[in-house]
């Protein structure tokens, strides 16, 4: 049985699918077919006892010595039973086994227990079952207590009981011949609806072939542009499967280009730091190995330089690993934080990067849910960014209320043109590419607002500058569970 299993499990699942279908219809038609031949059979039986029934009675009100007189312990041979023959069985038996059979009867039957029975107690009712005569032929019989009739009336005669039987050849026969035909119509059935469920599997499992070709297609040849097509108005699971495919290999061909563009950003960006490093680190060699040293001055300068490329590389990747991290890797760290004392943190980090700057605040409590240290991070990278693009002296003005965090600078300003541009990731101003940085600050903030469910814009300000306007949702109260 497990190996038969086992062995099903492995057919392709449009085999299954009509060997399921052929199974359901065969069950069905046999049940039907059997159902069919049990009814004809008993209406046929019926129909010989009651004509069992019928002939029973004259037979059973003769006189005792007209049954007697007309009876012998065998019947009388074919060409010689006279008029009045029949094609039933007439017989009386005693309770001793002894059996009297008419003249005019078909044959003899074997008289069973049963039959015995009712002649040595004929207060027993009548029985109908099948037997066969002595040539073995099937027959259906009926026992009754013998009656015979006197002047008063009729009454029993005890120790004897009479056989009435009809032969069931006839009956056999249109039964065999009804089996037969069941049993053909039934095989055509399961035939047919073999072949009927495998067309319907074919049918029903092309889309499912379609979805297995752009599948191999795709793990053949990395082409994430191939597409199933599906009609607007499906909506069966087969559909459902193909658009859902359809979905998930534009995300993957969406976030392919996303990740070969940050490679090649990356690359770029890279590339400009580790030339200056390569280049300093050759002077600082060669100068070593002449033994011709530089002057202090310029030795100071490289290292300098040398330690400002460093933090610029640490920076971006940084950026970098704060850009890859996935969403389940953020959603593990998501809780309620008090975003003023977010702010508050940022800030004294911003003071501390432009200290010849005015930073002034006024914040009011707003709670959100958010990543803490992503969201410290977006707001340092919009204080950063607004010390890098103020003058010497000049003011930063960062306010908070209601959930909106403004972060207001006096610096020149960023250009209309420029401004649908400040959000993507590697993009610097052309006068800012002189300024340290690697044009992902804004790309994090953007990302990071957006994930904790707000929205972020730079916008020109009145009187020269750019206002950056945070807009997060959550409550002015902490909740419950915040301590």
């Amino acid at each position: 049985m497990t190996r038969a299993l086992r062995r099903f499990r492995s057919l392709p699942i449009r085999s299954r699918l009509a060997l399921l279908v052929a199974a359901a219809v065969a069950f069905g038609v046999a049940a039907v077919s059997v159902t069919c031949w049990f009814i004809v059979q008993g209406k046929l039986y019926q129909q010989i006892d009651n004509d069992l029934r019928a002939a029973g009675g004259p037979v059973g009100s003769r006189s005792v010595d007209s049954l007697l007189n007309n009876c012998s312990s065998t019947p009388s041979a074919p060409g010689d039973r006279g008029p009045g023959s029949t094609d039933y069985y007439v017989q009386v038996i005693s309770s001793t086994g002894v059996t009297c059979v008419f003249g005019n009867s078909a044959g003899t039957v074997r008289a069973t227990d049963r039959d015995l029975a009712i002649a040595r107690d004929p207060g027993r009712d009548g029985t109908m079952h099948n037997s066969t005569d002595t040539h073995g032929n099937p027959v259906r019989v009926l026992t009754a207590p013998l009656f015979v009739t006197f002047p008063a009336g009729s009454q029993l005669y005890p120790g004897h009981a009479l056989l009435i039987a009809s032969p069931l050849k006839d009956t056999d026969k249109t039964l065999n011949d009804l089996a037969l035909l069941l049993l053909l119509v039934s095989g055509i059935g399961v035939i047919g609806a073999g072949a009927t469920g495998l067309a319907v599997a074919r049918a029903a499992l092309r889309p499912v072939d379609e979805l297995t070709e752009a599948v191999e297609h795709v793990a053949r040849t990395e082409d994430l542009a191939v597409r199933i097509p599906v009609a607007d108005d499906s909506e069966d699971e087969i559909a459902r499967l193909s658009r859902s495919f359809n979905s998930m290999t534009a995300s993957l061909a969406s976030s392919r280009d996303l990740q070969q563009q940050l490679i090649a950003d990356a690359g770029h960006e890279l590339r400009t730091p580790l030339t200056s490093l390569r280049t300093n680190i050759e002077l600082l060699t060669r100068s070593e190995e002449t033994g011709r040293p530089l002057p202090e001055a310029d030795r100071k300068a490289l290292l300098a330089s040398v330690k400002a490329q460093m933090t610029e590389l640490a920076s971006l990747i940084g950026d970098l690993q704060e850009l890859s991290r996935s969403e389940s890797q953020r959603g593990e760290r998501i809780q309620v934080i008090a975003l003023q004392d977010t702010v508050e943190a940022a800030l004294r980090r911003a003071r501390l990067r432009g200290p010849e700057l005015t930073v002034t605040a006024d914040l009011e409590p707003w709670f959100v849910r958010a990543e803490p240290a992503a969201m410290e991070r977006a707001v340092v990278n919009l204080l950063d960014n607004a010390v890098k693009f103020s003058p010497e002296g000049g003011t930063i003005e960062v306010r908070l209320a209601h959930g909106v965090l403004t972060v207001r600078d006096h610096g020149p300003g960023i250009p209309a043109d420029e401004l649908p541009h400040v959000f993507d990731r590697f993009w610097r101003s052309p006068g800012a590419r002189a300024l340290p940085g690697s044009g992902l600050g804004l790309s994090i903030v953007d990302r990071t607002v957006r994930q904790s469910g707000g929205e972020v814009a730079l916008t020109p300000a009145d009187g020269g500058g750019t206002v950056a306007t945070v807009r997060l949702p959550g409550a002015a109260t902490p909740p419950p569970e915040l301590p």
